[in-house]
């Protein structure tokens, strides 16, 4: 749903740093300078730190790689992640700008792109970035999911429901695939969830699924949606309208 929750799906600890060995004649003799580390130690390191959260390291370390590799498109996209987990969208948006024009044909980094625009609130923008990530990658689930929440986020709700379908037909999981260190940006916050969760009640009230219907407004209210009253407006649950279940779920609007 909005969130794109984006919509954004690993752990090595790199030993040694920041410790000092007491040097002794002899140790001085047979100490030798240690090699830099090279470009995919770097990355693995920075990895390493994204999924222990600590996306400052992280940064330093694709900073480092990248100065070494300065045309590497997993770098900035991967980059560009940190910093959207440090809140600094505009350098994000940066890294993975980078990371598409070193390579055009980079779904994730397009799906990040959009990201950044929708966690800005400009859905529009966000929507035609997650078009050209599904353009190059249809059957990612969490694009989808990232275009449904920008068009649920205009108001489009027809095309939003299209989107969580799909993405559901792709991996009903896809809300559960939520690693630190990924490579592509999921709107997945717990407000998003529980717009998730309506509109995937309001899909399986058009498919007849009662059942999976009333589970899904369960989830919904669990987590938190605000406008559990819709049910009673919009056409899609009037077969639901007199159910005691759902009465009970969300008591009905007064009798006028």
């Amino acid at each position: 749903m909005k969130k794109l929750t984006l919509a954004v799906v690993i752990v090595v600890i790199v030993a040694g740093l920041g410790q000092r060995a007491v040097a002794t004649p002899d140790s001085q003799q047979g100490t030798q300078a240690k090699p830099p580390m090279t470009v995919a130690e770097l990355e693995k390191a920075a990895d390493a730190a994204r999924a222990q959260k600590d996306y400052d390291q992280a940064v330093k370390y694709f900073q480092e790689a990248l100065r070494k590799d300065r045309k590497n498109a997993a770098l900035y996209n991967k980059m560009g992640l940190a910093q959207l987990k440090l809140n600094d969208p505009r350098a994000a948006r940066s890294s993975f700008e980078k990371s598409t024009k070193y390579n055009s044909k980079y779904p994730d980094a397009f799906n990040n792109i959009g990201a950044t625009y929708y966690l800005q609130k400009n859905y529009g923008a966000a929507a035609k970035y997650f078009k050209k990530a599904l353009a190059l990658a249809e059957n990612r689930a969490v694009f989808h999911v990232n275009l449904g929440a920008a068009w649920f986020g205009q108001n489009k709700l027809d095309q939003s429901i299209a989107e969580y379908a799909r993405a559901v037909e792709l991996d009903p999981d896809v809300l559960n695939q939520n690693s630190p260190a990924g490579i592509a940006a999921q709107i997945a916050s717990p407000e998003e969830q529980a717009k998730y969760s309506y509109m995937l009640a309001k899909l399986y009230a058009r498919r007849g699924d009662v059942d999976h219907c009333l589970q899904c407004l369960r989830k919904a209210k669990e987590e938190g949606y605000r406008s559990m009253a819709n049910v009673y407006r919009e056409e899609e649950f009037s077969r639901l309208w007199q159910d005691q279940r759902l009465n009970q779920l969300v008591p009905p609007p007064p009798a006028r």
